[in-house]
Order: structure tokens, then C-alpha cells, then sequence
């Protein structure tokens, strides 16, 4: 029989995961990315000859993160693996939780892994032996094809809006939320002579108008570098989406105030993410329908990064079952 064609569209770890199912199925998919490298939203960026992780801020690893093939694969087998190469580390299963008048309280969960050379790196390492080509734009996607050419599946491993975007009207892309049901952030990376904080590990901040969370990159990356990584509010980043630098100096005071810093950073970069987290979730793991997959973290209990795995391990899995 001949070997279906498929193309998987994005190559953040839902896009790869899937890939690695197929090829574990001997279906050697196509796989394009327009970005630079592979990674998605667990993007990592050099800044000031440091690689900072300006994406998710963490992954977990909990029990029950399979692909829900019935398989026995699960995202937990993955991590393992990471750590067992020094990949990825256990950081810390303990987040603060901040206000606006600062740290408030520690809270207690699940462990939360963070990558000693930044989190792009481990998509780039689940996507050994696949060849991803970078800096491809697909325009359009129909039933059985993309850009005009033919395919059996194209797999859109990227956000609800941007994967809507690429199908027609009438089409399985109405089942896909248009982007009034996404919040943007913008991510803002300061960077300190020294460190200027009481040591905490990553902090959730509630009742902000500029911040959702703030990291302290040094403490996760284990390099103590003086860098913390503040995310905005979905209100603020749709003030600075056409700027995202504007929103830089918002971050910058609103961070100084929570942790009590009384130095200015010397350094600041910001990052846009216009479809940060999805607001609702897709019961499903993936949609799979006239030749056309999705997969993300949105197809699953809760955004995140053991949910995007799943999703695309599942969808591929499906689409190797035919």
C-alpha cells in the first residue's frame, strides 16, 4: 500500500509529537514551521548572550498526561527520559502567590520541570530524526490539500484562530474558536547587575492590571542568573499588541512593586504572544475531520504543555489507524 501523505503544520511540541507518532507508525510526515526553529510557545530567546525562556514558564509531568490512545504512551515516559539525560530538571513544586502588594503566600503542587538550556531545546530534541523545515508559510488549507498541493491529512498544530485562519468558510474550522475566546500576554524579560530579590521560584500574581506571573529565570534555568520573566494580563497586552516594547516600562514598575526592588533593571526585552492561552478548553483531544486534524494545548483537561503533547501524540496515532 502506498504511504499516505501528511503534513503537519507548526512544529511546537503538539506538531512534533504527533510527527514522532506517525513515524513510530513508519509514516514519514512533512513537517513546516515558519519560525526560525522548532518550539512553538516553548520558545526560548538569546538575550545578552543568555538563552531565556520567554514561552511556558514550566511543564509538569502528573499522572495521566498519555495520549489517551490506549497505547500506554504518556508525556510522563517523555519528561523521564529528559531528566535521565539532563535535559530537563525537577525545579521546584512550590509557586508563591503574590498581589499587588507582593508575595502573599507559598502554595504547594504538583513538581514543576524547567530545562537547564531552555525549553526549546527539548522540542528540538523530541524532533530527532524528523526533518522540519523552517521558515514555511503555509496560506490556505481544503480538504486533501495545502498551498494546492495534496495531501491524505494536514495537521494544524497551532492555536484555534491561527489554524481557523488557513481553512475556508463551511469547513471543519468552524468548530475552532475565531480568537475572542484567547488572551494575549506579553512576556518581558529584566535583567539585573545582581540579584535584588528574597529568593522565590516562580509567583502567580492575582488582582494585577500588568501581571499574570513572574519567574525568576536564573533560579529555574539553575544558572542564578539576576533575570525574572513577567507576563502580562491578556487588558495590558492588547494596549502595547502593535508595540509590545510600550509595555515594557508597565511590567517594569509593576514587578519593582511586588518584590519591593529598589534598583531599575539595566536590561529589558519583550516578546509578543497575541494567542498566549486559550480561555476554554476543547473537551476532545484533537479534532480529526475531512482530512484535516488540530491538535494544541487547548484539546485537553487544562492548557499545557503535557496537554499539547497528548493532543498531537493522539491525533497521530489516529491518523496512523486510518
Amino acid at each position: 500500500m502506498q504511504q499516505p501523505r501528511v503534513l503537519v503544520v507548526g512544529a511546537g511540541i503538539a506538531g512534533i509529537a504527533c510527527a514522532q507518532a506517525l513515524r513510530s507508525a513508519g509514516i514519514a510526515a512533512r513537517v513546516v514551521d515558519r519560525g526560525r526553529a522548532p518550539g512553538g510557545r516553548m520558545a526560548s530567546r538569546t538575550i545578552n548572550g543568555r538563552t531565556v525562556d520567554l514561552g511556558a514558564a514550566y511543564f509538569t509531568a502528573e499522572a495521566g498526561s498519555g495520549s489517551g490512545s490506549g497505547s500506554g504512551s504518556d508525556f510522563g515516559d517523555t519528561v523521564a527520559g529528559w531528566v535521565g539525560r539532563g535535559l530537563a530538571r525537577p525545579w521546584t513544586d512550590t509557586v508563591a502567590v503574590a498581589g499587588v502588594g507582593g508575595i502573599q503566600r507559598r502554595s504547594t503542587g504538583p513538581m514543576r520541570y524547567a530545562a537547564p538550556a531552555g525549553l526549546r531545546g527539548l522540542v528540538i530534541d523530541l524532533a530527532d530524526g524528523l526533518k522540519v523545515e523552517q521558515g514555511v508559510t503555509i496560506e490556505g488549507v481544503a480538504p486533501g490539500q495545502a498551498d494546492g498541493e495534496r495531501y491524505d491529512t494536514v495537521v494544524l498544530a497551532m492555536p484555534d484562530p491561527q489554524a481557523r485562519r488557513l481553512l475556508p468558510g463551511d469547513s471543519v474550522g468552524d468548530q475552532l474558536d475565531d480568537g475572542s475566546g484567547w488572551e494575549p500576554s506579553i512576556a518581558v524579560a529584566l535583567q539585573w547587575a545582581t540579584p535584588q530579590w528574597q529568593p522565590f521560584h516562580s509567583a502567580f500574581v492575582n488582582d494585577s492590571p500588568e501581571l499574570t506571573s513572574i519567574a525568576d529565570d536564573g533560579d529555574r534555568r539553575g544558572d542564578g542568573a539576576p533575570v525574572l520573566v513577567a507576563h502580562t494580563t491578556a487588558t495590558l497586552a492588547r494596549e502595547h499588541l502593535d508595540n509590545p516594547d510600550g509595555a515594557v516600562s508597565a511590567v517594569t514598575d509593576a514587578v519593582r512593586r511586588i518584590l519591593s526592588l529598589t534598583d531599575a533593571p539595566t536590561h529589558a526585552f519583550a516578546h509578543r504572544w497575541t494567542f498566549a492561552r486559550p480561555g476554554a478548553q476543547h473537551p476532545e483531544p484533537f479534532l480529526l475531520a475531512d482530512g484535516t486534524g488540530v491538535c494544541g494545548d487547548a484539546w485537553g483537561p487544562r492548557s499545557s504543555v503535557g496537554t499539547a503533547w497528548a493532543s498531537g501524540d493522539a491525533l497521530g496515532r489516529a491518523i496512523a489507524a486510518g
